[in-house]
C-alpha cells in the first residue's frame, strides 16, 4: 500500500465523503413528504455514476422502476474475466424524514459522528467504498480480483433493486465469488436472516342495517375467525424445533373493516406478516396461509400478495464469513431484520451482510454513525480487496 493511499483514508476523508452523500436526499418515494426534497434515488444515482466514472469504473445504468435506476460499476482486475469477482451491494434509498427531530440532510460532523438520514443506513458503506476507489485511482492501484459495485434502488419498501441486480448478473453470465451486502451490523459479519411473506386477506360479506343484522353477512366476524386461525398457526410454529435462523413467526399486523356504527360490515381486510426460516419456500408458505384462511372464513375471501422473500443463510464455516470475522474481531451472527442478501443465492458463491454502525440508529428521529466505524470498515475492505 502506498503512502498516498494510506493518507487518503484518514478519518476526516471518510467523514467528508459520508457528509457529502447525506446531503443528497434519496428518500424512497413511498415515504416522501414535505421535508424530503426530490424523492427517489435519481440525484444520488447521477452523483455516484459520475464518481464511479472519475475513478475509472465501467459504469452501467439499470432502470429497475420508472425513473429509478440502479448504477453498477466494474473495475477489472489484473487477472481479467478469468479471475475472481468481488461484489458490493449498497442501497441508495433511505426511509422518510418527516419524523426526524434532527436536520435530515445537513450531514454535519460533530462529536466523532456523522449525522443525517442515511448516515448509517447505508450511505456509510458507500462513503467507505468511494473513499477507497478514489485513493486507488489516485495511487494507480489495480486489484488482483475484478470488482463490481452495485448502488441499488428500492430496498426500503419494494425490494425490487436486489432481484433487478441479480437478473442483470444472470443476463451477463456473471457469478460473484464473494458478495457483501451493506447494512449497519457494527462491522459484524451477518450470515443469515429470515425471509418473509406479506399478504392481505379480504372477507366479502353483505351490508345491512344493524337493526336487522340477519339480513347481512358480517365480514368483520369472518375476519376475526381468520385472525384467530393465524394465531393458532403462530402458536403451532412456536413448538417447532429451531433452525439456524430460529423459529418462524406469524403476525396479524393490520385489520380494517366496516363503514358505520349502524351498518353490518360488508368487507374486512387483514394484513399478515409471516417470517420464514432457512429451508422454507415462500410460495409453499403462501399457499398454506391461503388454505388456513379459507378454511377459517365462513365468507368468500380474496387475497393480495405484497412480498415473498426467501430466507438468507450462509454457513458460518465458509471462507468469507471466517475471514470477515477475523478482520473485524467480531463473532458471526444472524440478524432479525431483512436485507438485499436474500436475492443473490444463485449469483454469488458466498455472501454476507456487513456494514458500520448499529441498526439501532437507523430509521429514527436522529440518525448517525461513529466515524471510528467508518475507519474500521475501511480497514476490513482494504484486506478483503487485497490492497
Amino acid at each position: 500500500m502506498t503512502s498516498s493511499l494510506h493518507f487518503s483514508l484518514s478519518p476526516s476523508k471518510l467523514a467528508d465523503w459520508l457528509s457529502r452523500l447525506v446531503q443528497i436526499p434519496s428518500v424512497t418515494p413511498e415515504q416522501a413528504g414535505p421535508r424530503s426534497g426530490e424523492p427517489g434515488e435519481a440525484r444520488m444515482a447521477a452523483a455516484v455514476a459520475d464518481w464511479f466514472t472519475q475513478f475509472g469504473g465501467e459504469v452501467h445504468w439499470h432502470e429497475v422502476l420508472p425513473g429509478r435506476s440502479s448504477v453498477y460499476a466494474i473495475w477489472p482486475g489484473r487477472t481479467g474475466n478469468t479471475g475472481r469477482w468481488l461484489g458490493v451491494d449498497v442501497h441508495t434509498d433511505t426511509v422518510g424524514v418527516e419524523q426526524m427531530t434532527d436536520p435530515p440532510f445537513d450531514g454535519r460532523i460533530a462529536d466523532g459522528r456523522v449525522y443525517g438520514r442515511g448516515a448509517v443506513d447505508t450511505k456509510a458503506t458507500l462513503a467507505v467504498v468511494l473513499a477507497l476507489l478514489e485513493a486507488m485511482h489516485t495511487a494507480g492501484t489495480q486489484l488482483d480480483a475484478n470488482l463490481l459495485i452495485a448502488a441499488t434502488v428500492d430496498e426500503e419498501t419494494g425490494a425490487t433493486g436486489a432481484p433487478g441486480f441479480a437478473e442483470w448478473l444472470r443476463a451477463r453470465g456473471l457469478l460473484l465469488d464473494e458478495l457483501v451486502v451493506a447494512e449497519p451490523t457494527g462491522c459484524t459479519p451477518v450470515h443469515g436472516h429470515k425471509g418473509l411473506v406479506r399478504m392481505e386477506f379480504t372477507a366479502h360479506g353483505l351490508a345491512a342495517h344493524s337493526a336487522q343484522p340477519h339480513l347481512g353477512k358480517n365480514a368483520i366476524l369472518a375476519g376475526a375467525r381468520v385472525a384467530l386461525a393465524m394465531e393458532t398457526e403462530h402458536n403451532r410454529l412456536q413448538n417447532l424445533s429451531a433452525s439456524a435462523l430460529g423459529i418462524p413467526q406469524l403476525t396479524v399486523a393490520l385489520i380494517r373493516g366496516g363503514m358505520g356504527r349502524n351498518v353490518v360490515p360488508d368487507t374486512c381486510s387483514l394484513a399478515i406478516d409471516r417470517r420464514l426460516v432457512d429451508g422454507e419456500d415462500p410460495l409453499v408458505v403462501t399457499q398454506q396461509l391461503i388454505a388456513l384462511a379459507e378454511a377459517a372464513s365462513p365468507l368468500p375471501l380474496t387475497n393480495e400478495i405484497w412480498r415473498q422473500i426467501t430466507a438468507f443463510y450462509q454457513s458460518p464455516e465458509s471462507g468469507l464469513v471466517a475471514r470477515m470475522a477475523e478482520w473485524s474481531g467480531q463473532t458471526p451472527t444472524v440478524a432479525p431484520y431483512g436485507t438485499n442478501a436474500w436475492a443473490y443465492g444463485d449469483v454469488s458463491r458466498e455472501r454476507i451482510v456487513l456494514g458500520p454502525g448499529s441498526i439501532d440508529q437507523a430509521h429514527g428521529t436522529v440518525e448517525w454513525v461513529e466515524i471510528d466505524e467508518l475507519v474500521k470498515l475501511a480497514g476490513i475492505y482494504r484486506r478483503w480487496w487485497g490492497i
